[in-house]
């Protein structure tokens, strides 16, 4: 079944290439989209470079603490972690737990019931993404089968497609994301993206907004999403999901 850029993104990572295969196919075939790896190293790189909603971290990997890689990856995002594992003692998964694990799943696992574990947790970490006291900490936002990722300043489309955008276009499709369906003065815009301070030159708001509507709308004549409010400003007219 295909997947949207818009499906929660999991990363699944062991060193079994079986427990990986299954899962993705699992997974991709219920409406989510799935990456592998295999170490430690796939797992920071594919943290860095995708905005995952959700990891499935195997704890004995060759070589290397799961345990440890959890820490290592609570330091840098909010992101959910299940654990996959082999261990059935009662001290090893309240450690996991503490070490940050949000569920532990034992192998050999049914992969209906991993799916259920992934949607139950996806679903109380989209509760939190409610809450205003992280601001500093977002990491993507998704609207309307868009995806700007906020680390590696890369747009992608509904068609799982990259977007090239200007310092003065992110900073403005950022600031739209962040208050969505709410109608943003010029000056507003400026002060919330920095254009100001960027290598925008003598470009106005106006001509970012219209560069900005030929790479997201499907009619930049007629647009859907950035709206013009005639005497007050632009806003994003579609709901906002915002990942930490």
């Amino acid at each position: 079944m295909a997947t949207t850029s818009t499906a929660p993104h999991i990363l699944v990572i062991d060193d079994d290439p079986s427990i990986r295969e299954l899962v993705v196919e699992y997974l991709g075939d219920n409406e989510l989209r799935v990456s592998a790896g295999a170490s430690g190293q796939d797992l920071f790189d594919l943290v860095d470079r995708e905005a995952i909603d959700l990891v499935l971290l195997d704890l004995r990997l060759p070589g290397e603490d799961g345990m440890q890689l959890a820490r290592k990856l609570r330091e840098r995002a909010s992101v959910p972690i299940i654990f996959l594992t082999g261990r059935v003692e009662e001290a090893d998964r309240v450690m996991g737990l503490e070490m940050g694990a949000d569920d532990y799943v034992t192998k050999p696992f049914s992969p209906r019931e991993l799916l259920a574990r992934v949607r139950a947790v996806l679903r109380r970490y989209q509760v939190q993404a409610t809450l205003p006291e992280r601001d500093n900490t977002r990491r993507a936002f998704r609207f309307a089968g868009w995806e700007l990722n906020l680390r590696t300043r890369r747009l992608v489309s509904p068609q799982a497609e990259s977007v090239e955008l200007s310092n003065g276009e992110f900073s403005l499709l950022s600031a739209l994301c962040r208050s969505p369906q709410r109608v943003l003065s010029r000056d507003q815009l400026l002060s919330m993206s920095r254009l100001h301070e960027a290598e925008v030159y003598d470009r106005t708001i106006d001509v970012q907004i219209r560069r900005l509507r030929m790479k997201v709308e499907l009619d930049a004549a007629n647009p859907a999403l950035i709206v013009t409010e005639r005497g007050a400003g632009y806003l994003l007219a579609c709901e906002v999901q915002t990942l930490y």
